[in-house]
């Protein structure tokens, strides 16, 4: 529940912040500030991309929201660091700068969230195979044949 609320707001920081700049007659005016406009295109794809499995009611999966955020975090450092870079020479508002950088910092935080999950879950399936193969005597199907003569051991001493 919690990924699907933060792919919505995401979603909608995103692609607002995006629209802002890409409608923005300056940047598009200004030769340099090209790399703006592509850095923007991308992130408002992924955007889309969320935003369209948010609107078919399909939950992301911690895997998929750890790496969609983690796209979106480097995007957006990838988007700062050029704004920040150009604010003067491509006319970009410090508002711009703010909002993106606060973005960016909420969606790194829903992408720490997805990924301590995947992290969790694997944990939770090491250890739960862990003890499926405790619980069984033979430790698995290939420890009966392991034996030195691919056969299986006789135990030694008096029988």
């Amino acid at each position: 529940m919690r990924l699907r609320t933060a792919s919505g707001l995401a979603a909608t920081l995103g692609l607002a912040m995006a629209s802002l700049v890409i409608a923005s007659p300056a940047s598009a005016q200004v030769s340099g500030c090209e790399p703006l406009q592509k850095l923007l295109t991308t992130r408002q794809a992924m955007v889309a991309k969320i935003t369209a499995a948010q609107k078919a009611k399909r939950k992301m999966t911690p895997q998929e929201a750890c790496s969609t955020f983690g796209s979106l975090v480097n995007n957006g450092n990838e988007t700062l660091k050029f704004a920040s870079a150009n604010q003067d020479w491509c006319q970009i508002p410090a508002t711009f700068i703010e909002g993106l950088k606060n973005d960016n910092a909420r969606i790194g935080t829903f992408r720490g969230q997805a990924c301590n999950a995947v992290k969790q879950q694997a944990a939770m399936q090491r250890r739960a195979q862990q003890q499926a193969q405790s619980a069984n005597p033979f430790g698995g199907a290939d420890s009966i044949t392991s034996g030195a003569g691919g056969g299986l051991k006789v135990p030694q001493g008096a029988l």
